[in-house]
């Protein structure tokens, strides 16, 4: 699925806004100079031509960074991104001049400034313009799906869902509607799922990426739990008004098929950040897989010999926003375990949603050595890989344990899930999910490169200290 390569999906478009700005500083350098070198005309003003197309690039990205450019789902027509683009240039014109005034380069030609600042954001909104064509494409053909949800079953919940559902191009699939407590059901075409106090089940119960909070006047008071439950949860809000109707303060506004659309994208975890922390996925994940290769074949060996088929234990587990994927570990369990799960269901030792038992009968003498060792675990460099898990982050759970959880827990769902955590690193046998919860909500709160290191540099330690179970 192309979302589970959002991260590197961005990360391309840095790479190629950057590698564009600085070629279009050079050529509109050779456009102003003529046939003659360049680079001569810049060193004669003190200036290394390329230290100044490099540095050009990078403000660029840097602005488009800022102005929320690289948010791939905030923005749903390219006129809004044609505008956010000619601020941004606005601001690098503004920023560029000022240094030029600061350190005494105003000889610098006009020309080319008004060339390059032409130039630069029309290069931008086509690279846009182009890549919102390609996915246009593949969304109809119904791939990256969204889906959202509806917080309202009036006509403005009804006009908004059908226009939405009528630009194919966003890809975005509306699964239902909630309805006001105690108000009468208004007309929908689509199926009410409940009530908005009943949300946090739905959320529990269904994927959904956006919600479009679509309230009557009568029903205001619901916007903000409602805003705030969803965005706690990661979901993108949306909340359409007519055009007549007063603004909303949020963090991103644009008109769309009659509507004025307020789009909230609450996300403690800086977008230059998750980059970072895809890239360190894929090439922790991929060296991790080709160095560690000799261990997995051996691995897998010695449990063919033993335990015989199959070596791979498959489980479906819930990922980020609730979507389900099948997570790889090297089987530490006889082959029936799942069909008698439910005859050591009530003999967990954690209390709370989560299943966790010292010595669980299933677990082969093998089985344990894996999980001792925590070599059971290294299979899912290749989930790390696809973009399903990363090397830090919550634990993915089970659906039945999802299906236990307080809405409170659910917010485990808001980041991608890990191989390893806090909670492994600091309370690997605490017998309380809540306690354990807590700490992956702490990690979520306190996101940061740096704390990622040095849980992943404290796991090896605890593996060896408090080995795994």
């Amino acid at each position: 699925m192309i979302r589970r390569h959002l991260m590197a999906l961005r990360l391309a478009l840095m790479l190629v806004d950057a590698g564009t700005s600085m070629l279009v500083f050079l050529l509109v350098s050779l456009i102003r100079y003529g046939d003659g070198d360049s680079a001569d005309a810049w060193r004669r003003l003190g200036i290394d031509i390329r230290l100044a197309a490099a540095l050009f690039g990078v403000v660029w990205v840097v602005a488009l960074w800022s102005g929320g450019l690289y948010r791939m789902q905030v923005r749903w027509r390219l006129l809004t991104e044609a505008r956010d683009i000619a601020r941004t240039t606005l601001v690098v014109m503004v920023l560029a001049l000022s240094t030029l005034f600061l350190v005494h380069l105003g000889n610098v030609s006009r020309l080319f400034l008004v060339l390059l600042f032409v130039t630069q954001p029309v290069v931008t909104l086509a690279g846009r313009a182009i890549l919102r064509f390609g996915f246009g494409t593949l969304r109809r053909r119904g791939y990256n799906t969204h889906f959202m949800l509806i917080a309202g079953t009036g006509t403005l919940a009804e006009n908004f869902a059908n226009r939405v559902e009528d630009r194919s191009a966003l890809g975005i699939q509306v699964i239902g509607h909630l309805s006001v407590p105690g108000e009468p059901d208004e007309f929908v075409s689509r199926p009410i799922l409940g009530t908005l106090e009943e949300i946090g089940a739905i959320f529990q119960s269904r994927t959904v990426d956006e919600v479009a909070v679509c309230l009557p006047l009568t029903a205001a008071h619901w916007l903000d739990p409602v805003t705030r439950l969803a965005a706690d949860e990661g979901k993108t809000v949306r909340i359409p008004l007519e055009r007549v109707a007063q603004k909303v303060s949020i963090a991103h506004e644009e008109e769309f098929e009659g509507f004025l659309v307020g789009s909230l994208v609450r996300n403690g975890q800086g977008e230059l950040g998750l980059v970072a922390k895809r890239l360190i996925d894929i090439a922790g994940a991929a060296v991790g897989l080709v160095v560690l290769s000799p261990l997995l074949l051996v691995t897998a060996l010695v449990l063919r010999l033993r335990e015989g088929s199959p070596v791979l234990f498959r489980q479906a587990r819930v990922g980020l926003h609730g979507r389900p994927f099948t997570v790889y570990k090297f089987r530490t369990m006889v082959p029936d375990a799942e069909a008698r799960y439910a005859e050591i269901a009530k003999l967990s030792d954690t209390r709370g949603a989560a299943f966790k038992m010292a010595n669980d009968p299933r677990v082969t003498p093998l089985g344990r050595f894996l999980r001792t060792a925590s070599l059971d675990e290294l299979p899912q460099l290749w989930n790390v890989l696809r973009g399903e898990m990363s090397l830090v982050g919550p634990r993915p759970a089970p659906p039945r344990e999802v299906e236990g959880y307080d809405i409170w827990h659910r917010r485990r769902l808001s980041a991608k899930p890990g191989i390893t955590g806090l909670w492994q690193i600091e309370a690997r046998f605490d017998e309380d999910f809540d306690d354990r919860a807590q700490l992956d909500l702490r990690y979520i709160d306190n996101w940061s490169l740096a704390l990622d290191f040095k849980i992943l540099v404290r796991t090896i330690p605890a593996v060896f200290v408090r080995p795994g179970r």
